[in-house]
């Protein structure tokens, strides 16, 4: 089972421009004190930041990969109910680095920012 399908993530839409995935917040996904952890901030949004980034490289037809190699991320908002909405959207498509820019919320809420680098690769024989 991949991380998606164990967390629950669901895909609402991916593109080389844009990708939207919602998951619904759950005591799994929370820290002892009630709110989600943020560490989950930072795979939703990664993982975001990933499938578009790689989506734009599958439509390029450059036989790469793209693979995360920094993120930062900002916890604006503490959030303990609800659905958590990502939107990554890319800041710099490049020959061998890509940058995204991801945003999450609760509703129409603002919850945490990322600045997700990914380094475009070989694929793996």
């Amino acid at each position: 089972m991949n991380l998606l399908e164990n967390w629950g993530i669901r895909t609402q839409s991916v593109s080389a421009d844009q990708v939207v995935l919602t998951i619904e917040v759950s005591d799994r996904l929370k820290q002892p004190y009630g709110i989600v952890h943020g560490g989950v901030n930072a795979v939703l949004a990664e993982t975001a930041a990933s499938m578009g980034a790689n989506e734009w490289l599958t439509r390029q037809d450059r036989g790469q990969i793209a693979v995360g190699i920094n993120i930062t991320t900002e916890h604006l908002l503490p959030v303990s109910a609800g659905t958590l909405i990502t939107k990554a959207r890319p800041l710099r498509r490049g020959r061998t680095i890509q940058t995204w820019l991801v945003k999450e919320y609760n509703g129409a809420r603002l919850t945490s920012t990322s600045i997700v680098t990914l380094a475009n690769r070989a694929k793996p024989a």
